[in-house]
């Protein structure tokens, strides 16, 4: 399983914006990669994906708001959040997965980092 760890969480207030980084143990060119979060008390969901191609798919409320992306000689993945919301408050965990499926379906993948805590207050 490939290695990942994450950098970049901290606090902000409302509409305010960061930038998550994960760092892969090895070339990500045959994975597809993805952001997924977990607020407390309730179950971890997709944020983001992008797969091997390039496509990209968003969770309906972080659409326009959030970019995905990633620099596969750097092995590196990105998330760019903008337009911070109280609701976007959560334990944020990069994911990677050699798969196929265009889902944000946390079962497709099987190498996850430690996560890194996002907390925006109003």
């Amino acid at each position: 399983l490939v290695q990942l760890v994450e950098s970049g969480g901290g606090s902000v207030q409302a509409g305010g914006s960061l930038r998550l980084s994960c760092v892969a143990s090895e070339l990500t060119y045959g994975y597809s990669m993805g952001w997924f979060r977990q607020a407390q008390g309730k179950e971890r969901e997709g944020v983001a994906i992008i797969t091997v191609g390039g496509t990209t798919m968003y969770k309906d409320s972080v659409k326009g708001r959030f970019t995905i992306s990633r620099d596969n000689a750097r092995s590196t993945l990105y998330l760019q959040m903008n337009s911070l919301k109280p609701d976007d408050t959560a334990m944020y965990y990069c994911a990677a997965g050699q798969t196929n499926r265009y889902s944000l379906s946390a079962e497709n993948f099987g190498s996850w980092g430690q996560g890194t805590q996002v907390t925006v207050s109003s």
